[in-house]
């Protein structure tokens, strides 16, 4: 919704492409910010209380920042910023959570294929956003798209507060938690393991927040795309190829099976290489862009499943389950630093020219080189960290 108006104002005349693209980095890059400051609160919030408690504080927080940010119609743009921020602080609390209840929940020997069935729900609800919320920006006034955002994050709540409360640790304390925050992150980051581990779940989010913030622009540009609908559908076959990846890696491999996650990797730079050469193949009009388009985004996103799904299992399963809250908590900052610097990624492209179809070349120079690094042994002893 916040996006889908700088295409109009870009349309209008009234910001330049460059404008737009920024625009793009910096409020998509807002909803990270409260991951990297506030992981350790959100690791102590979830080991202390019931992880159902969060899952409904963080949609509280949403709804709070979702109201916040319609005072925007009336008062200027800065307050869509201040409300996404607050949205991105619920975020932060309901991630732990959301991830960190699947082990009290499921059996070790699921956590694979429960993994797979929360990134695919995840997803469909990513996908379902996105469309609607450009159908909604496309058709509907402004006010009316807050309200019916307002409404869905009051149905989460109610949906949350009828779960099985989940169990209370009364004897974590805050100060102890962020000391065990930092040593447990330390731990995990510096292990020859789990460090690489974080490392390619961080490069899965810096790829997922590159391309959301470059699809407006590329969209328009490359595949002559005029409406925020038409747009939000490249993000739809993104997310079907993802799932088709995250319910094929829980049927493919078994927790801690990692010696294919480097290859995965490297398909995942082809075929972002094949994304931004797709307007130079294209010019000679010898097939429609856009069809092919749609061809190279689901197996773009199958790709980066099947490298995604197996490295969260594993995170799960070998660190200390009693302190899976701050793992978690941990991941979350590594993702959402990985992001922030997708953004600054982003951002430094506009800086240096290189244009929309550019930028998924780049990416994918990045994947190779972060990919190349994460090689594990077939059948290697997990460490516990």
């Amino acid at each position: 919704m916040i996006l889908g108006q700088l295409l109009f104002m870009k349309q209008q005349g009234v910001i330049t492409e460059e404008a737009m693209r920024t625009g793009n980095a910096v409020y998509t890059s807002l909803l990270f910010v409260p991951y990297v400051v506030l992981a350790p609160l959100a690791g102590y919030l979830n080991d202390r209380f019931p992880k159902t408690g969060w899952l409904f504080g963080g949609n509280l927080l949403k709804v709070c920042g979702t109201a916040i940010a319609a005072v925007s119609i009336w008062h200027g743009h800065v307050w869509e910023g201040i409300g996404y921020f607050i949205v991105g602080i619920g975020a932060c609390i309901y991630s732990p959570a959301k991830y960190g209840i699947l082990p009290e929940i499921v059996p070790r020997e699921r956590l694979v294929k429960a993994n797979g069935t929360v990134e695919l729900l995840t997803l469909v609800a990513i996908l379902t956003g996105n469309i609607a919320g450009a159908q909604m920006i496309d058709r509907l006034p402004v006010l009316q798209c807050y309200i019916i955002v307002l409404c869905i994050y009051g149905t989460s709540m109610v949906l949350n507060l009828i779960m099985d409360r989940t169990p209370d640790h009364k004897d974590i304390r805050l100060d102890r938690s962020v000391g065990e925050f930092f040593r447990h992150s330390l731990a995990l980051i510096t292990s020859a393991r789990l460090g690489r581990v974080l490392l390619g779940t961080g490069l899965f989010w810096v790829c997922g927040a590159v391309m959301k913030m470059n699809f407006q622009p590329w969209g328009e540009d490359v595949l002559q795309l005029n409406t925020n609908t038409r747009i939000a559908l490249l993000g739809l076959w993104l997310s079907v190829g993802v799932m088709i990846g995250s319910v094929t890696a829980g049927q493919l491999y078994k927790v801690g099976d990692l010696h294919h996650t480097r290859w995965h990797g490297v398909w995942l730079a082809v075929f972002l290489v094949a994304l931004g050469s797709l307007g130079e193949l294209a010019s000679g009009g010898t097939f429609s862009a856009p069809r092919v388009a749609i061809g190279m985004l689901i197996l773009t996103g199958v790709a980066a499943g099947l490298f995604l799904i197996p490295l969260n299992a594993a995170l799960q399963a070998e660190s200390d389950q009693s302190k899976l809250g701050k793992t978690i908590a941990c991941q979350n900052f590594v993702d959402n630093v990985g992001m922030m610097l997708g953004g600054g990624f982003v951002f430094l492209t506009i800086r240096l020219g290189i244009s929309s179809s550019g930028v998924f070349i780049a990416l994918a120079g990045l994947v190779v080189l972060v990919a190349g690094v994460l090689k594990f042994q077939r059948n290697s002893a997990p460490a516990t960290a």
